[in-house]
C-alpha cells in the first residue's frame, strides 16, 4: 500500500469515528446536559465530516496522485454516509428521546405487512442514494485519471475504480430482490392472512 493511501485510509477511520463521536456528543448535549442549542449546533456540523474527507481526496487527487482502489473506497464511504446518515440520526435520536427523555419507544422493524414492504422499500432507497452518490463520483475519478470502458468481467472486477462500480451495482441489484421484491410477494399479505385466520378461530 503506497503512502498516500495509507493516510487516505486513516482519514477514512477518522471521517467514520468522527462521525459516531460528534452524533453521540450531540444526543448526550440534548438529553442529559439539556443543552438544545449546542446539540443542534454539533449535529448539524455531522456532514461536515463527509465534506473534510471529500477535499482531502480532492486534494490528492488535484497534486497528481492516480485513483486507487483507496479512492473508490473513499467514494463509497460518502456514498452510504449521504444514503444513510439521516436515518441513523434520526434512530438514535429517538432511541435517546425513549431512554433519556420518556417519548414513546422507537417503532421496531416490521415483521410483514404493507408496513414491512413500505420499510423495505425506504430501505433500498436509501441504497439506492447511496449508489447515486458514490458511482458518479467513481466515474468522475475513472474521466480525470484516464478513462477506459472494461473489456472483460475479469478487468470491470480488477479494475481500481470500476470494480468499486460493479460491487455497488451487484448489491444493489440483490438488496432490490432480497428486500422490497421479496416483501411485495411473500410478505405483503401475511398479517391480513393471520388476522382472517385468527378471526376464523374465533368463530368456531
Amino acid at each position: 500500500m503506497e503512502s498516500t493511501d495509507t493516510w487516505l485510509v486513516f482519514a477514512i477511520i477518522a471521517a467514520e469515528m468522527a462521525f459516531w463521536v460528534l452524533l453521540a456528543f450531540g444526543l448526550c448535549a440534548r438529553y442529559l446536559l439539556k443543552l438544545r442549542r449546542t446539540s443542534m449546533v454539533v449535529l448539524v456540523s455531522v456532514p461536515i465530516v463527509d465534506m473534510i474527507l471529500i477535499i482531502l481526496v480532492a486534494c490528492d487527487l488535484a497534486r497528481g496522485a492516480s485513483p486507487s482502489s483507496i479512492h473508490g473506497l473513499a467514494a463509497v464511504y460518502l456514498g452510504f454516509s449521504v444514503g444513510f446518515g439521516r436515518y441513523i440520526i434520526t434512530r438514535a435520536d429517538a432511541w435517546f428521546a425513549f431512554r433519556f427523555a420518556d417519548a414513546a419507544p422507537p417503532p421496531g422493524v416490521p415483521r410483514a405487512g404493507p408496513e414491512k414492504v413500505n420499510h423495505e422499500w425506504r430501505d433500498w432507497l436509501r441504497v439506492l442514494t447511496a449508489w447515486s452518490v458514490a458511482v458518479p463520483a467513481l466515474l468522475l475519478m475513472k474521466l480525470f485519471s484516464g478513462w477506459s470502458l472494461p473489456n472483460s468481467l475479469e478487468h470491470l472486477f480488477t479494475d481500481e475504480l470500476w470494480s468499486w462500480v460493479a460491487r455497488l451495482t451487484l448489491i444493489t441489484v440483490a438488496w432490490l430482490i432480497t428486500g422490497p421484491v421479496y416483501a411485495s410477494i411473500f410478505k405483503a399479505t401475511t398479517v391480513a392472512e393471520n388476522v382472517d385466520i385468527s378471526s376464523r378461530r374465533e368463530l368456531a
